[in-house]
């Protein structure tokens, strides 16, 4: 398997990273105290991170559902999280016309599940010569994703992430099934676990998404101990106020003691 390295993360070939951030950028404030936050408790923990967060949530349940605070401002936001903490940063594009602005700005473009099909949103990434993380769409078999990676790897993407968010299972709801992880490790690339977006109940609450916080641990620890090369967590320092993901979002003070009983798990795969 490729090793992806990111700044100082690396994914992959022995070494495991995590992605955390809250789902939307809310305020420059926000973002910088959650950045050094996550930071000091992923240093606390032994785990590197990569910071996430997105500048504009075009797939919202509804129409006045808080999108975020745009292109041009939110880049801004992340360009000085990673000037104030020296983080590698990663945030999703939704056209084609956004990938060279972006990628002046982070780290990683990621590929929202919902457009992982899209041929000339995946081509104006790889264009980019930037670390692409795709995330599997709900309604993909693990082993669709080789036609996702062989449109990044056409036009000259090597730095590929994948990622499992879950399966639709019925009418709002989504089911992990933890053999997606081996299964997509077989197209060569490191594949990463959503822990949270996977706990949703996708449209459960009328005009937001519903989830099982609770479910957020036990998905984590089976995606660590399926062998995953990496957690993708949203984070958020008061949950019940996020502007996004309010029900699967994970609380901020439960990171740290969450951190180090996945590492105790992949700990004891060795």
């Amino acid at each position: 398997m490729k090793t992806v390295s990111v700044g100082s993360v690396s994914f992959g070939g022995g070494a495991f990273g995590l992605i955390a951030g809250p789902c939307v950028i809310e305020s420059r404030d926000h973002a910088l105290k959650m950045s050094t936050a996550i930071q000091v408790i992923a240093e606390k923990v032994g785990v590197p991170v990569v910071y996430k967060s997105s500048f504009d949530k075009a797939n919202r349940t509804s129409i006045s559902s808080f999108r975020g605070p745009g292109l041009e401002a939110g880049l801004a936001i992340l360009s000085d999280v990673k000037a104030e903490t020296g983080l590698p940063v990663l945030t999703d594009i939704h056209e084609a016309s956004q990938a060279n602005a972006v990628a002046e700005a982070v780290d990683v473009l990621q590929i929202p599940a919902f457009l992982c099909r899209q041929t000339d949103l995946l081509v104006a990434a790889a264009k980019t010569g930037k670390t692409v993380n795709v995330k599997k769409g709900q309604f993909l078999a693990p082993w669709d994703m080789t036609n996702v990676v062989d449109k990044l790897s056409e036009f000259g993407c090597e730095n590929i992430l994948l990622t499992e968010r879950g399966t639709q299972f019925g009418y709002n709801n989504l089911v992990a099934d933890m053999r997606a992880i081996p299964l997509m490790q077989e197209h060569g690339y490191p594949v990463i676990f959503d822990a949270t977006h996977s706990a949703q109940l996708p449209g459960g609450a009328g005009a937001q998404t519903a989830g099982m916080r609770d479910m957020i641990p036990t998905l984590a620890k089976s995606a660590v101990a399926a062998g995953c090369n990496g957690l993708f967590m949203e984070v958020h320092d008061n949950v019940e106020d996020a502007r996004s993901d309010t029900a699967t979002q994970w609380p901020l003070e439960k990171l740290e003691s969450i951190l180090f009983n996945l590492k105790a798990i992949r700990e004891a795969l060795k």
